[in-house]
């Protein structure tokens, strides 16, 4: 069964650490690119149900309940009660009313993902979010009022200025919270953040001076892993943990190779067997045609840097990248369990490298 992911690139604020196509942008942009996405929708040749669901962002929870419903009016459901198994809406803290929450579920939205990032009032003033840890515990609450009670919880470990002891605070809360989804995050050092420019270049400014070093970030995650594991919220993928059941269908798919479509700027497709890109920029997307590039998928080298991103690991069946395979088992990055190759712990906080392997032609040591 295949998914769908839309995206809305439109913020209330740019956060200093976000490297995404997204930002504050004029009200009439948001007005043609919500008409151009209406019109690629019902452009889209539909050849099944879609099964799943993404609104990402950007900070879709922002948008017109009443623009919202007519979107998702646009794709297709099976008939019935709930529309589809899973629809994830992408939403900040602080901008949730019993209102929206109520239309988000009147509309099919069954799974909100909450950018929380850090529950600690120092750490998120840096980073330029409004939200308090007792404003998500609140919309939660509004959530679960409406039908809505899976939730996913964003978390970031590197934000400026965190420590152990703050870290294991932002991880209480989401224990006190009873979220059974958490997504933990390392901060992300590139030129496409206001932060990561800040750090790549040595600067001081958004408290670059105070993010902790990589040995201090790998270590939060690794408490993280830990502490999730004791309440019942198992790592399924290296930055995703889940009770069990509660696992991102729509996300499982990019990691398995499933098809989807997207739709909106900067939004990726896959149909098994090709590979396609929207124009990356809002403003891109209205004044052209979206789609921008189209490549075949290379299955064996996705097999590996897709399929191993899972804790399950994938089939371990021979293929012409055995010689690196067989290096990374003896280093003890790899492991072979159950007829399954998978990442051990220390491949995961290394799994970059094993990665790199897979990307382009096997290499022959």
């Amino acid at each position: 069964m295949a998914g769908v992911y839309i995206s809305y690139p439109f913020c209330a604020q740019k956060c200093t650490y976000c490297n995404f196509a997204s930002g504050v942008f004029p009200r009439e942009l948001e007005t043609k690119y919500l008409d151009t996405l209406l019109d690629e929708l019902r452009g889209a040749p539909w050849n099944w149900t879609p099964e799943t669901i993404y609104l990402g962002g950007g900070t879709p929870s922002q948008m017109d309940v009443d623009r919202l419903a007519a979107v998702l009016r646009e794709i297709p459901s099976e008939s019935g009660v709930q529309k589809w198994t899973e629809a994830t809406m992408e939403a900040a803290p602080g901008t949730i009313t019993i209102e929206r929450a109520a239309a988000w579920a009147r509309a099919g939205i069954n799974r909100v993902s909450l950018g929380v990032q850090s529950f600690v009032a120092r750490e998120l003033a840096r980073t330029g979010r409004k939200h308090t840890a007792e404003i998500v515990e609140s919309d939660v609450r509004v959530l679960h009022d409406a039908g809505i009670t899976n939730i996913n919880i964003d978390l970031i470990s590197g934000l400026p200025g965190q420590t152990r002891a703050s870290w294991e605070e932002s991880i209480a809360w989401v224990e006190r919270i009873g979220a059974p989804h958490v997504s933990v995050y390392m901060l992300e050092v590139d030129e496409d953040s206001r932060l990561g420019r800040e750090l790549l270049f040595h600067g001081t400014r958004y408290g670059a001076s105070d993010v902790p070093g990589d040995e201090q970030i790998a270590d939060f995650y690794e408490v993280a892993v830990e502490r999730l594991a004791r309440m019942g919220i198992a790592r399924y993928e290296i930055s995703n943990f889940a009770r069990p059941g509660f696992e991102s269908r729509h996300n499982l798919k990019y990691w398995r190779r499933e098809p989807y479509l997207g739709f909106g700027a900067d939004a990726h497709s896959f149909d098994g067997e090709w590979r396609w890109s929207n124009v990356e920029s809002a403003a891109e997307y209205v004044a052209q045609p979206p789609v921008k590039d189209r490549s075949p998928a290379d299955p064996l080298a996705e097999k590996y840097f897709l399929g191993l991103r899972l804790t399950e690991g994938i089939s371990d069946e021979p293929g012409p990248f055995d010689s690196a395979i067989e290096r990374h088992v003896r280093d003890g990055l790899l492991e072979r369990v159950s007829g399954r190759l998978r990442l051990t712990p220390r491949g995961v906080m290394l799994s970059n490298e094993v990665f790199a392997e897979f990307v382009g032609e096997p290499a022959h040591h």
